[in-house]
């Protein structure tokens, strides 16, 4: 596998960590604390490897241009410009909201998780989005 390669693996990664944490949150909804614990633990999991690979794909790749025009840009961007503040708070939200669950503080973790869950799902959708639109439906992208 080739670093150019590893926007396919990091989305898919990014894809089931999505999927994880609905089923989490579904698990959680109907009282099924071990299969949330079992979601959410994977999540984690798939984030943290999308992250790895996302970052050393940046580092070795550089910066892409998103290849689209017309209409597709100011679509991309805005949907871009909402993904990276919410993925850069995402992280120390994900800590805040794992860190009391560790400590068996369920009543802050919730408190957090409320917060923390809808950003979450926001980021990994969009970062799905952003994927397709740069690499697939407008792309590929200009390197530079």
């Amino acid at each position: 596998m080739t670093v150019f390669e590893l926007p396919k693996l990091y989305t898919l990664f990014n894809a089931a960590a999505l999927l994880h944490i609905i089923l989490g949150l579904a698990m959680i909804k109907i009282g099924q604390k071990k299969p949330h614990i079992v979601s959410m633990i994977v999540a984690l999991l798939f984030s943290t490897a999308f992250l790895g690979c996302y970052l050393y794909y940046h580092y070795h790749a550089g910066h892409v241009k998103f290849a689209g025009t017309g209409l597709t840009r100011p679509i991309y961007f805005t949907i871009l410009f909402t993904h990276i503040p919410l993925a850069v708070l995402n992280l120390p939200m994900i800590i805040m909201t794992v860190v009391p669950a560790l400590r068996q503080r369920f009543d802050k973790h919730k408190r957090m998780a409320k917060w923390t869950v809808p950003i979450w799902l926001y980021v990994s959708a969009t970062g799905i989005i952003v994927y397709l639109m740069c690499y697939v439906w407008y792309g590929p992208p200009i390197r530079g």
